[in-house]
Protein backbone atom coordinates (compact mmCIF):
# COMPACT_ATOMS: atom_id res chain seq x y z
CA UNK A 1 0.00 0.00 0.00
CA UNK A 2 0.79 3.42 -0.69
CA UNK A 3 0.98 5.53 2.76
CA UNK A 4 1.08 9.07 0.91
CA UNK A 5 -1.72 7.94 -1.53
CA UNK A 6 -3.81 6.55 0.97
CA UNK A 7 -3.68 9.30 3.14
CA UNK A 8 -4.00 11.72 0.82
CA UNK A 9 -7.29 10.23 -0.61
CA UNK A 10 -8.52 9.68 2.88
CA UNK A 11 -7.80 13.30 3.87
CA UNK A 12 -9.80 14.22 0.80
CA UNK A 13 -12.70 12.13 1.52
CA UNK A 14 -12.86 13.40 5.22
CA UNK A 15 -12.46 17.38 4.15
CA UNK A 16 -15.49 16.44 1.68
CA UNK A 17 -18.15 15.44 4.21
CA UNK A 18 -16.28 17.54 6.90
CA UNK A 19 -17.22 20.72 5.04
CA UNK A 20 -20.63 20.37 5.22
CA UNK A 21 -20.97 19.33 8.61
CA UNK A 22 -24.04 20.47 9.24
CA UNK A 23 -25.86 18.31 6.66
CA UNK A 24 -23.64 14.84 7.02
CA UNK A 25 -22.67 14.85 10.84
CA UNK A 26 -25.59 17.51 12.25
CA UNK A 27 -28.67 16.03 10.71
CA UNK A 28 -28.69 12.84 11.44
CA UNK A 29 -28.31 13.32 15.02
CA UNK A 30 -31.42 16.21 15.12
CA UNK A 31 -32.99 12.99 13.26
CA UNK A 32 -32.32 10.46 15.64
CA UNK A 33 -33.02 12.73 18.17
CA UNK A 34 -36.68 13.50 17.07
CA UNK A 35 -37.35 9.40 16.69
CA UNK A 36 -36.04 9.54 20.49
CA UNK A 37 -38.20 12.05 21.37
CA UNK A 38 -41.48 10.61 20.28
CA UNK A 39 -40.95 6.80 20.06
CA UNK A 40 -40.04 7.28 23.83
CA UNK A 41 -42.84 9.69 24.84
CA UNK A 42 -45.26 7.09 22.95
CA UNK A 43 -43.77 4.15 24.62
CA UNK A 44 -43.02 5.34 28.12
CA UNK A 45 -44.41 3.48 30.44
CA UNK A 46 -44.89 0.10 28.30
CA UNK A 47 -42.55 -2.27 30.68
CA UNK A 48 -38.91 -3.49 30.00
CA UNK A 49 -38.33 -4.66 26.44
CA UNK A 50 -35.22 -6.70 27.80
CA UNK A 51 -34.64 -7.47 30.97
CA UNK A 52 -33.84 -4.52 33.28
CA UNK A 53 -34.49 -2.35 30.49
CA UNK A 54 -36.63 -0.02 29.30
CA UNK A 55 -37.88 1.23 26.32
CA UNK A 56 -36.43 4.75 26.46
CA UNK A 57 -33.11 3.64 27.29
CA UNK A 58 -33.38 0.43 25.12
CA UNK A 59 -33.71 2.44 21.90
CA UNK A 60 -30.60 4.78 22.04
CA UNK A 61 -28.60 2.20 20.95
CA UNK A 62 -30.07 1.30 18.14
CA UNK A 63 -30.99 4.71 16.75
CA UNK A 64 -27.39 5.38 17.41
CA UNK A 65 -26.56 1.96 15.27
CA UNK A 66 -29.06 2.87 12.62
CA UNK A 67 -27.47 6.09 11.72
CA UNK A 68 -23.50 4.84 12.02
CA UNK A 69 -24.72 1.81 9.44
CA UNK A 70 -26.67 4.62 7.15
CA UNK A 71 -24.22 7.46 7.42
CA UNK A 72 -21.22 5.19 6.55
CA UNK A 73 -23.18 3.45 3.03
CA UNK A 74 -24.20 7.08 2.37
CA UNK A 75 -20.11 8.36 2.71
CA UNK A 76 -18.59 5.70 0.57
CA UNK A 77 -21.44 5.39 -1.94
CA UNK A 78 -22.05 8.84 -2.76
CA UNK A 79 -18.12 10.22 -2.92
CA UNK A 80 -17.63 7.15 -5.55
CA UNK A 81 -20.57 7.59 -7.59
CA UNK A 82 -20.01 11.58 -7.87
CA UNK A 83 -16.37 11.53 -8.64
CA UNK A 84 -17.66 9.06 -11.34
CA UNK A 85 -20.51 10.74 -12.37
CA UNK A 86 -17.93 14.38 -12.74
CA UNK A 87 -15.31 12.80 -14.33
CA UNK A 88 -12.89 13.43 -11.62
CA UNK A 89 -12.23 10.14 -11.14
CA UNK A 90 -9.67 9.52 -13.42
CA UNK A 91 -7.24 11.69 -11.98
CA UNK A 92 -7.03 9.25 -8.51
CA UNK A 93 -7.09 6.07 -11.53
CA UNK A 94 -3.96 7.54 -12.34
CA UNK A 95 -2.19 8.17 -9.45
CA UNK A 96 0.06 5.57 -8.71
CA UNK A 97 -2.71 4.09 -5.74
CA UNK A 98 -3.13 0.37 -5.33
CA UNK A 99 -6.67 -0.97 -5.22
CA UNK A 100 -6.17 -2.04 -1.22
CA UNK A 101 -4.74 1.80 -0.64
CA UNK A 102 -8.33 3.41 -2.58
CA UNK A 103 -10.26 0.47 -0.82
CA UNK A 104 -8.76 1.62 2.44
CA UNK A 105 -9.26 5.24 1.87
CA UNK A 106 -12.78 5.51 1.07
CA UNK A 107 -13.51 2.97 3.62
CA UNK A 108 -11.97 4.71 6.66
CA UNK A 109 -13.04 7.72 6.19
CA UNK A 110 -16.68 6.25 5.69
CA UNK A 111 -16.12 4.65 9.46
CA UNK A 112 -15.17 7.77 10.77
CA UNK A 113 -18.47 9.61 9.27
CA UNK A 114 -20.01 6.62 11.11
CA UNK A 115 -18.66 6.87 14.26
CA UNK A 116 -19.18 10.77 14.20
CA UNK A 117 -22.53 10.51 13.66
CA UNK A 118 -23.02 7.74 16.18
CA UNK A 119 -20.80 9.47 18.80
CA UNK A 120 -23.56 12.79 18.37
CA UNK A 121 -26.48 10.35 18.88
CA UNK A 122 -25.39 8.80 22.29
CA UNK A 123 -24.48 12.54 23.58
CA UNK A 124 -27.71 14.02 22.15
CA UNK A 125 -30.00 11.06 23.56
CA UNK A 126 -28.08 9.72 26.60
CA UNK A 127 -29.92 12.33 29.04
CA UNK A 128 -33.12 9.91 28.21
CA UNK A 129 -31.75 7.81 30.75
CA UNK A 130 -29.45 5.75 29.23
CA UNK A 131 -27.23 3.92 32.05
CA UNK A 132 -23.31 3.61 32.04
CA UNK A 133 -22.08 0.77 29.83
CA UNK A 134 -21.27 -2.18 30.68
CA UNK A 135 -18.57 -3.41 28.63
CA UNK A 136 -16.69 -1.17 26.65
CA UNK A 137 -15.15 -3.47 24.67
CA UNK A 138 -18.12 -4.98 22.57
CA UNK A 139 -19.48 -1.35 21.95
CA UNK A 140 -16.63 -0.13 20.13
CA UNK A 141 -15.89 -3.51 18.42
CA UNK A 142 -19.46 -3.32 16.98
CA UNK A 143 -19.18 0.30 16.12
CA UNK A 144 -16.05 -0.84 14.03
CA UNK A 145 -17.01 -3.85 12.45
CA UNK A 146 -20.40 -2.63 11.44
CA UNK A 147 -19.26 1.01 10.08
CA UNK A 148 -16.54 -0.84 8.03
CA UNK A 149 -19.12 -3.18 6.86
CA UNK A 150 -21.40 -0.32 5.57
CA UNK A 151 -18.26 1.09 3.87
CA UNK A 152 -17.62 -1.85 1.97
CA UNK A 153 -21.11 -1.94 0.74
CA UNK A 154 -21.20 1.27 -0.21
CA UNK A 155 -18.35 1.42 -1.86
CA UNK A 156 -19.88 -1.60 -4.00
CA UNK A 157 -22.83 0.19 -4.46
CA UNK A 158 -21.33 3.43 -5.66
CA UNK A 159 -19.45 1.18 -8.50
CA UNK A 160 -22.75 -1.16 -9.34
CA UNK A 161 -24.76 2.23 -9.49
CA UNK A 162 -24.78 4.77 -12.81
CA UNK A 163 -26.29 7.59 -11.26
CA UNK A 164 -27.65 8.82 -8.38
CA UNK A 165 -31.32 7.07 -9.19
CA UNK A 166 -29.71 3.72 -8.81
CA UNK A 167 -27.80 4.76 -5.70
CA UNK A 168 -31.11 6.13 -4.19
CA UNK A 169 -33.17 2.58 -5.12
CA UNK A 170 -30.06 1.20 -2.58
CA UNK A 171 -30.73 3.84 0.39
CA UNK A 172 -34.83 3.49 0.20
CA UNK A 173 -35.29 -0.55 -0.66
CA UNK A 174 -32.58 -2.27 0.98
CA UNK A 175 -30.76 -0.22 3.73
CA UNK A 176 -33.73 1.82 5.22
CA UNK A 177 -36.02 -1.86 5.24
CA UNK A 178 -32.85 -3.47 6.87
CA UNK A 179 -32.16 -0.60 9.14
CA UNK A 180 -35.97 -0.29 10.31
CA UNK A 181 -36.58 -4.25 10.47
CA UNK A 182 -33.45 -5.21 12.50
CA UNK A 183 -34.44 -4.61 16.08
CA UNK A 184 -33.52 -0.65 16.14
CA UNK A 185 -37.29 -0.31 17.84
CA UNK A 186 -38.04 -3.68 19.18
CA UNK A 187 -37.08 -6.95 20.53
CA UNK A 188 -37.18 -9.93 17.91
CA UNK A 189 -38.44 -11.54 21.12
CA UNK A 190 -41.74 -9.60 20.79
CA UNK A 191 -42.06 -10.52 17.00
CA UNK A 192 -43.84 -14.06 15.94
CA UNK A 193 -42.00 -17.49 15.44
CA UNK A 194 -41.94 -16.71 11.42
CA UNK A 195 -40.56 -12.92 11.64
CA UNK A 196 -37.93 -13.80 14.37
CA UNK A 197 -36.76 -16.73 12.50
CA UNK A 198 -36.40 -14.30 9.14
CA UNK A 199 -34.84 -11.32 11.32
CA UNK A 200 -32.02 -14.03 12.08
CA UNK A 201 -31.04 -13.32 8.13
CA UNK A 202 -30.69 -10.29 8.98
CA UNK A 203 -26.71 -9.17 9.31
CA UNK A 204 -27.53 -5.89 10.53
CA UNK A 205 -29.82 -7.22 13.00
CA UNK A 206 -26.39 -8.83 14.98
CA UNK A 207 -24.93 -5.27 14.48
CA UNK A 208 -27.12 -3.96 16.67
CA UNK A 209 -27.98 -6.43 19.42
CA UNK A 210 -24.24 -6.86 20.12
CA UNK A 211 -23.68 -3.05 20.30
CA UNK A 212 -26.81 -3.11 22.52
CA UNK A 213 -25.32 -5.80 24.86
CA UNK A 214 -22.30 -4.11 25.16
CA UNK A 215 -24.72 -0.92 26.69
CA UNK A 216 -26.63 -3.20 28.68
CA UNK A 217 -25.24 -6.70 29.22
CA UNK A 218 -28.42 -8.46 27.67
CA UNK A 219 -29.54 -8.96 24.08
CA UNK A 220 -31.71 -10.57 22.29
CA UNK A 221 -28.88 -13.52 21.35
CA UNK A 222 -25.53 -13.73 22.83
CA UNK A 223 -22.94 -11.32 21.81
CA UNK A 224 -20.72 -13.76 20.26
CA UNK A 225 -22.81 -15.23 17.67
CA UNK A 226 -23.26 -11.32 17.02
CA UNK A 227 -19.59 -11.39 16.50
CA UNK A 228 -18.93 -14.25 14.49
CA UNK A 229 -22.05 -13.59 12.10
CA UNK A 230 -20.80 -10.12 11.36
CA UNK A 231 -16.76 -10.52 11.33
CA UNK A 232 -17.79 -13.58 8.88
CA UNK A 233 -20.13 -10.59 6.83
CA UNK A 234 -17.18 -8.04 7.03
CA UNK A 235 -14.67 -10.42 5.38
CA UNK A 236 -16.35 -11.87 2.59
CA UNK A 237 -17.79 -8.57 1.85
CA UNK A 238 -14.16 -6.67 1.94
CA UNK A 239 -12.96 -9.25 -0.10
CA UNK A 240 -15.21 -9.86 -3.01
CA UNK A 241 -15.09 -5.94 -2.98
CA UNK A 242 -11.26 -6.22 -3.17
CA UNK A 243 -11.46 -8.60 -6.03
CA UNK A 244 -14.03 -6.02 -8.17
CA UNK A 245 -11.57 -3.01 -7.68
CA UNK A 246 -8.55 -5.37 -8.76
CA UNK A 247 -10.44 -6.19 -11.98
CA UNK A 248 -11.26 -2.55 -12.37
CA UNK A 249 -14.92 -3.19 -13.07
CA UNK A 250 -16.57 0.01 -14.22
CA UNK A 251 -13.98 2.21 -13.09
CA UNK A 252 -11.28 1.41 -15.76
CA UNK A 253 -13.16 -0.35 -18.00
Amino acid sequence: MNPVGFYTLFKKEVLRFWKVGFQTLSAPVVTALLYQLIFSHVMQGRGDILPGVNYVAFLIPGLAMMSMLQNAFANASSSLIQSRITGNLIFILLSPLSHLAFFGAYVVAAMLRGLLVGIGVILATMWFGLPMPVNFGWIVFFALAACMVMGVFGLLAGIVAEKFDQLAMFQNFLIMPLTFLSGVFYSIHSLPPFWQGLSRFNPMFYMIDGFRYGFFGVSDISPWVSAGVVTVFCVVLSAAILLVLKSGYKLRQ
